[in-house]
């Protein structure tokens, strides 16, 4: 599918946020995906991935979190949230503030929204699912868990990609039981030999194609369902 691209601004919470948004050239509406960097910010390989959903049918959106702030005292605050207060912290509400600006636009279908996310990306991915509702599918790349984990009791559908030769395995595990308890629809995967950033093919040193296409075509699948399949 033909494809355009551009540099946006999004106003986040107290800063402009410099982001990437890639859509199809054909009429929608489209539904929408949030991509959420990792601890790199909206690097090349973000850029590529907003790029591949779009090509996919999705009008994708990608924000760097790190705009117009010192990296490192965000980069502190952002750990902290996630140790102490995963639900609410800025992160989450910088994305809240990218969604609220992507359902916004004309060409994409309100009712149908996502996000996907990679390591720091996709813990906030999971953090923001549990909270808010907007969100219809969600899918985190080797992610650390909420806190508090209850909260994941009350998530949208997770497709999650997890690297056995990495600490977040575990963590993939443990939500792959809570999400089965909760009765969360959700397919969860550890890919034993694949280590962490598989899905990064800027990182030759990490990258694993066989796990990273894999992990695409199933959070394509994931989306596919739970956001054209959804009702309007």
């Amino acid at each position: 599918m033909d494809i355009a691209s551009e540099q946006v601004a999004v106003h986040g919470d107290g800063a402009e946020l410099q982001g990437h948004l890639a859509r199809p050239t054909a009429p929608g509406p489209w539904p929408g995906v949030v991509v959420i960097h990792e601890i790199l910010g909206l690097n090349d390989n973000i850029r590529e991935v907003t790029d591949r959903f779009a090509a996919e049918g999705f009008v994708a959106l990608a924000v760097d979190l790190f705009s117009g702030r010192n990296r490192a005292l965000c980069m502190a605050r952002f750990m902290a949230g996630l140790l102490l207060d995963s639900l609410h912290h800025q992160g989450i509400r910088d994305l809240r503030a990218a969604l609220d600006w992507l359902s916004a636009r004309g060409d994409v279908e309100a009712e149908r929204l996502g996000a996907v996310g990679f390591c720091l990306g996709g813990s906030f991915a999971i953090a923001w699912a549990a909270g808010d509702p907007r969100l219809k599918v969600t899918a985190p790349f080797y992610a650390q868990n909420p806190r508090p984990f209850t909260a994941v009791a009350r998530m949208c559908p997770v497709v999650g990609s997890y690297p056995g030769n990495d600490f977040t395995a575990g963590m993939g595990r443990r939500l792959d039981r809570a999400l089965e308890e909760a009765g969360v629809a959700h397919d969860i995967k550890v890919y034993p030999a694949a280590r962490h950033s598989f899905f990064n093919d800027r990182n030759p040193g990490r990258y694993d194609a066989a796990a990273s296409e894999d992990a695409w075509q199933r959070t394509l699948a994931y989306f596919e369902r739970h956001l054209r399949g959804a009702p309007g």
